[in-house]
């Protein structure tokens, strides 16, 4: 194996195992998190639909990185560039998606909407709206994590194939 493909492999195993501390970190962020105010009641994660669905995505990333990291070990299906490509692909996409879920949710409950009468929340429940703010950055720093991931795996895919061949008849024409 050269050298270039070691880094790569090392890089990628990197970035694998950096995903599973912070989903992690961002899951027990999101559950342990609620609050009380005496005028509204009491706000807990799984009032809010958005961060399950963010605390579900990252429960599926950990486990999509562990299968991931053993079985490049064990040299089993995952260690098929394609099927990592395709995985790697619908996991960066859901995380894009969960993210976006968040912060408007974020946004909603720093902002309101005067539109629907729905008013700011975080200024009674600020200790809440912080600790989802830092769920959000560890979610957006594992989901830099797989789009790092997913180039890995496209230039993994198609290095294996030759650049398709242009004859100089044809450069001579496009250019003239």
């Amino acid at each position: 194996m050269s050298a270039s493909k070691i880094h790569l492999r090392f890089i990628d195993l990197s970035l694998r195992l950096s995903v599973i501390p912070l989903s992690v970190a961002s899951i027990w962020l999101t559950v342990t998190n609620k609050q009380d105010s005496s005028i509204y009641g009491k706000l807990e994660f799984n009032n809010l639909s958005g961060l399950k669905y963010m605390v579900c995505i990252n429960a599926i990333s950990v486990g999509y990185s562990l299968v991931a990291i053993v079985s490049s070990w064990l040299k089993c299906l995952l260690t098929k560039a394609g099927f990592l490509l395709f995985s790697d692909q619908v996991l960066t996409y859901l995380m894009v998606t969960s993210t976006a879920a968040v912060v408007d949710l974020l946004y909603l409950a720093y902002n309101g909407d005067t539109k629907v009468s729905w008013s700011e929340a975080c200024s009674s429940f600020g200790r809440f709206c912080n600790r989802v703010k830092v769920a959000l950055i560890l979610h957006a720093i594992a989901l830099l994590c797989f789009f790092a991931l997913s180039l890995i795996s496209a230039f993994r895919v198609f290095s294996k194939f030759d650049p398709p061949y242009v004859s100089s008849e044809e450069v001579e024409r496009e250019t003239s």
